[in-house]
């Protein structure tokens, strides 16, 4: 599949395309992890895109350093991934989702209906998208830093699903239950928990993969895309 341009209100920068066999279907924005717009992130956009959605997944780190593609095998690409993370701007990041959210909606075969999801730093950022956009649905696959955005749950209009990693050794117990009491009523979001599950369960490739785990919540995700892109 291609990487596609989009252009920002600051500038332009990359995304990854990837189509439906049918060739049209709703969007869905597919926000990455710490390690770039690698070949993991493009696995999972090829495989929503098989599902029927319009997948882009665009490059937040462009302002940083465009185009990184790295892994979790090695120190030296965990200790880049962390310096990217530190330096990322969190508010400009969400402007470029926002951006890229309109540039899908618009592309040939997008049915105009669109969503976001987002895994680790890209699951923080699909929950601000279901904050401070108007995605159609939002999905945060244990999202770090949750528990400090409780203050704009109050703006989530439209459905939002969160996965939480039990054993997640980024977001401690605490932080797990201060989200899970901040969003408690809130009508519009869905919380599930997997428990004793490490982070980045649902990465394939990963070296924390639990394959049963992944394939409960992405049965729940589908089923979510499901009922609100349809």
């Amino acid at each position: 599949m291609p990487d596609i341009t989009i252009k920002g209100r600051d500038g332009s920068f990359s995304a990854y395309l990837a189509m439906p066999p049918a060739g049209s279907g709703p969007g869905l924005l597919v926000i990455q992890e710490i390690f770039g717009v690698n070949y993991s992130i493009r696995q999972i956009a090829d495989a929503y895109a098989a599902q029927g959605y319009v997948a882009i997944c665009p490059d937040i780190f462009w302002r940083q350093e465009p185009g990184i593609q790295i892994t979790d095998k090695t120190e030296a690409e965990w200790q880049k991934a962390f310096s990217l993370f530190q330096g990322f701007d969190v508010d400009k990041g969400i402007e470029d989702l926002k951006d890229s959210l309109a540039h899908l909606r618009k592309l040939k075969g997008c049915t105009g209906k669109a969503g976001s999801v987002g895994y680790c730093l890209g699951g923080k950022l699909a929950f601000l998208m279901a904050t401070r956009s108007d995605a159609d649905c939002n999905i945060s696959y244990y999202g770090v830093g949750l528990q400090d955005l409780l203050g704009e749950s109050g703006k989530i209009r439209h459905p939002a699903l969160l996965h939480i990693a039990g054993g997640d050794e980024y977001v401690p117990p605490a932080a797990q239950a201060a989200i899970k009491a901040g969003l408690k009523g809130n009508k519009h979001v869905t919380i599930h928990e997997y428990p004793g599950l490490p982070h980045a369960f649902a990465r394939a490739d990963g070296v924390h993969y639990d394959a049963a785990a992944a394939t409960l919540a992405n049965g729940r995700t589908a089923a979510f895309l499901k009922q609100n892109l349809a």
